[in-house]
Formats: structure tokens, C-alpha cells, sequence
């Protein structure tokens, strides 16, 4: 079964099959070394979001490629999302430049709704403290019309959303006159969500898959916000995996990634690690059969490792995206 390098984006963009996740990559000397790795691998594609306070060191190291001439900016495709406090129709377009001026780009190739809840804005704060958090009403219908201007001045070449649920999609598709290019969600063997990527390949919509690995440095993150660390489910040691890694002479992980791949998924893995960045892309030149896909699609069990039960306040949200 083939996989392709990459896919034909809504408008004719094409995104990269495979890119490097960056969230919880904070530390300046670790990512810039991963990014450099990931760009010398041969990534284009590189996932942030401004919710990350990373997207000025991706945009050094992207500038610094760029400038010496290393990489030309239309081979790179770089998205970025606007933060929870910014989904207001009235601070859609200043998030969306704040995220330009910090990754020193004159435009994004997909900027992406993160989250389809919107919190209050307090100056200074990449969101607000706890103590001032506040949920807002979020009219996606009417931030959707902000994100397409953001196309329409040049700022992206593709706009997109991020954790909204099927009814969210649709209500998008139905209303919009630039189509949504993309979905990211959280995607892998144990959540695969497959009524929703139906549905979004059906409509044209390429589904980016976060968390394709399914976080293994979720709770060092956990436990540097101060919450309680959870108990983790470990595809990297699944044994089906492992069997089918063995099989192939590849990594369990590579076979976790090329799942998702042979079936016109994009797949974001995160990693500072510069072998691990290379040996994540090195994924085209095997194939999985049908007996392999049958075996993976079968560890299926809708367990979604990013839940977000440490903030019970959005769920109370009417656009809380994961209880249906």
C-alpha cells in the first residue's frame, strides 16, 4: 500500500505528510537543536502554535535557514494557532500577526483555530492566570469570517481548526466561503476516530494527527504545571506493534507513524531528539499489508490521553468539543 509525501490541501496547498510537533519543546538550546536536526532530515513541515512560547525560537532558526540560504521559504510549510483568548471575532487578526512578527514570516501556510472554546484575553499572558480566567461566548461562524480575511490579506495560505468535533466541522463547512483546509486532532492506534476522518476526507479536509506516538512526555509537562500525573497508555511497547515492527526490520514507532500515513493522514510527532527526529521520517520506504492494518485498526479503544479533566471549567462550555 502506498504513502504519499504529501497532500492536496482545499485552495491547492500541499502539506507534507510527515512534520515535526513542537508543543512542550520550550527549552531554547533543546529545540533549536531538534529544529536544525529535523531541517538537516530533510522536514519541511513544522507544527506550533502561540500557546506554545515557541514560536520566536522556531522563527530564529527557520530565519537564520532562510537567510544563508539553506531552505527557500516556499519549500517550508509552517502552521500556527490562534489561542483560546484570541477566539473573538475582534482579536482574531492581532493574534494572527503577533504569530507572524514572533516566527519572523510574512505568512503561515495554515493558521488553525486551536480550540474551539474562547477564554478572555489579559495583556502579557500567553493565557490568563487562573484566577482570572474567564469562559466567552464563541461564535465560530463569525471568527471563521475573520479567518478567512486573514487569507484574503495574504497573512496564510490556509486556514483550519483544531480539536472541534464533527457537528463543529460542519457547522464550518456549511456556513463558510473559504472551506476549512484542515483538521488537527488527537489521532493514533488506541484513538482513531474514524466517523470523523471519514467524514472530513469526504469533504475534503486533511486530517493532521497530534499526538501520533501518544505523548510519552505528556506528564513531565503534567507535572511542571503543578497537576497530578496520569497513567499513560504505551503505544511505543504495544506488543501488536512490536510484532508488526519486527516484521517490517523498522521501529515501533515508525509503524505507528506509517498507519496513519498509508491512510492520507498527516502525522505531527513531537521530539527533541535528533536521532529520533530521523528515524520518525524515515517511513516511506515500507509498506504495511493488509493483515498489519487490520491488526492496528483492531486496537482501537476511543481512549483520548489529552482529555483535559484537570480544567473542569471548559466543561461547562456549550462548545466543549469531546462529549459527543
Amino acid at each position: 500500500m502506498a504513502a504519499k509525501i504529501s497532500l492536496e490541501m482545499i485552495g491547492g496547498k500541499k502539506i507534507p505528510t510527515l512534520g515535526l510537533g513542537t508543543w512542550m519543546a520550550t527549552d531554547e538550546t533543546e529545540l533549536e537543536k531538534a529544529l536544525e536536526a529535523a531541517l538537516e532530515a530533510g522536514y519541511r513541515h513544522i507544527d506550533t502554535a502561540f500557546a506554545y512560547s515557541n514560536e520566536a525560537i522556531i522563527g530564529r532558526v527557520l530565519n537564520q535557514w532562510i537567510s544563508a540560504g539553506r531552505v527557500r521559504r516556499e519549500e517550508l510549510f509552517i502552521t500556527t494557532k490562534l489561542p483560546s483568548c484570541g477566539v473573538h471575532e475582534d482579536r482574531v487578526e492581532m493574534f494572527m500577526k503577533k504569530s507572524l512578527e514572533n516566527l519572523k514570516l510574512d505568512y503561515v501556510d495554515l493558521y488553525l483555530i486551536h480550540f474551539p472554546i474562547g477564554t478572555n484575553y489579559v495583556e502579557g499572558y500567553i493565557s490568563p492566570p487562573a484566577d482570572q480566567l474567564k469562559l466567552e461566548p464563541s461564535n465560530h461562524v463569525e471568527i471563521w469570517k475573520k479567518m478567512e480575511e486573514q487569507v484574503e490579506a495574504g497573512r496564510t495560505r490556509a486556514i483550519g481548526l483544531s480539536n472541534f468535533n464533527q457537528r463543529q466541522v460542519d457547522r464550518i463547512v456549511k456556513s463558510s466561503r473559504i472551506k476549512p483546509a484542515s483538521l488537527q486532532i488527537e489521532l493514533h492506534v488506541f484513538l482513531q476516530q474514524r466517523e470523523l476522518v471519514r467524514f472530513c476526507q469526504q469533504n475534503g479536509i486533511v486530517v493532521v494527527a497530534y499526538s501520533p506516538l501518544g505523548s510519552p512526555g505528556l506528564n513531565v509537562f503534567i507535572k511542571k504545571s503543578g497537576l497530578k500525573e496520569k497513567k499513560l497508555p504505551n503505544l511505543l511497547q504495544n506488543p501488536v506493534v512490536g510484532k508488526i515492527a519486527e516484521k517490517h526490520g523498522k521501529s515501533n514507532g515508525q509503524v505507528l507513524l506509517r498507519f496513519l500515513v498509508q491512510q492520507d493522514i498527516v502525522a505531527i510527532p513531537k521530539s527533541v531528539s535528533p536521532s529520533r527526529i530521523k528515524e520518525n521520517i524515515d517511513i516511506y520506504d515500507f509498506s504495511l499489508d493488509s493483515d498489519d492494518m487490520t491488526s492496528l485498526h483492531g486496537l482501537d479503544i476511543g481512549e483520548r490521553i489529552l482529555d483535559m479533566k484537570s480544567r473542569p471549567l471548559l466543561h461547562a462550555h456549550p462548545e466543549w468539543p469531546f462529549g459527543e
